[in-house]
């Protein structure tokens, strides 16, 4: 039997049906299929396909399937954004999950505040046509280099737009897609955070964050150092068995999908050393291997 919070990582959705048989032997229980701004020349159906075939193999599930753009600008390389999130609405059962992934986006160079209209326009749609096929959405929180006054990409990375979005679009399928680690980028404790959130979190990303807290007191986040890295779980600062315990506590049955390709350490030929360093740490902290109770 299979413990009910699986531990993953996240592959690009145009090579799941290469990369994923690649990788699965080293105990991935889970992956998350992403796509960078559309899904492009990727037939969904035969990637589905593919993708039940492995998983009936190797046990694994496909937690979420993901779009990472700007829906609201439509322009450019957004262009298909927001016809990509309906794609993958419309086609998320044949890959057995009930989530879909992504950025709001924002109107570009401007506040959060002047975004959220439009992102109630956008997503009380998108969470009608998702809630009928029984479907869930999961918002990112990462900024993309933006703030509350202008940005490109994003506007679920703070807890006051959370308020805002939510309020905006009242609807229950909409959520998060939350790791610590761009809270510890933003200096907020993620802990607590998560303690208010757990209930609106849908999907939680594997990726962690160091802050360099002589940095900051010597030459602030604004100064020419860096202050904070993207870490793989296992090598930042985040408490995972806490993360983990208080999600158990709040019936959270989603998985954990390791974000790669961010850590300036383990990066390159070391890429994959230090995901499965990351697997095997999260089982860890989860409480290792499932091991039925006696009858």
């Amino acid at each position: 039997m299979q413990d009910t919070l699986r531990i993953g990582t996240l592959v690009r959705g145009g090579e799941a049906v290469t990369v994923i048989p690649q990788i699965v032997q080293h105990g991935f229980e889970s992956f998350n299929l992403n796509f960078w701004q559309t899904t492009g020349e990727t037939n969904l159906v035969e990637t589905a396909a593919r993708l039940r075939e492995l998983a009936a193999e190797h046990d694994f599930v496909i937690s979420s399937v993901g779009i990472y753009g700007n829906p609201l600008s439509g322009t450019g390389d957004n262009a298909d954004t927001l016809a990509s999130w309906e794609r993958l609405i419309d086609h998320a059962h044949l890959f057995g999950t009930d989530i879909i992934g992504g950025f709001t986006g924002r109107l570009p160079g401007s506040s959060i505040d002047e975004s959220i209209p439009r992102f109630a326009e956008v997503f009380s749609e998108l969470s009608k046509r998702a809630a009928d096929r029984g479907l869930r959405i999961a918002f990112e929180n990462c900024s993309m280099g933006g703030n509350w006054q202008a940005g490109e990409w994003n506007i679920a990375h703070n807890p006051s737009a959370w308020e805002k979005m939510f309020n905006a679009v009242p609807a229950d399928n909409l959520g998060l897609e939350w790791e610590p680690c761009h809270q510890l980028i933003g200096l907020i404790d993620p802990i607590p955070q998560l303690r208010k959130w757990v209930n609106k979190v849908f999907h939680v990303h594997g990726k962690d964050a160091t802050i360099a807290w002589d940095i900051v007191k010597e030459y602030g986040i604004h100064g020419p150092k860096s202050y904070v890295w993207d870490r793989t779980p296992g090598f930042g600062d985040t408490n995972w068995v806490d993360i983990i315990s208080i999600l158990r506590q709040a019936g959270y049955k989603g998985t954990i999908d390791i974000e790669g390709w961010h850590d300036p350490v383990y990066q390159g030929e070391l890429e994959m050393t230090g995901q499965v360093h990351a697997l095997n740490y999260l089982k860890y902290c989860r409480g290792g291997s499932f091991v039925p109770n006696p009858v």
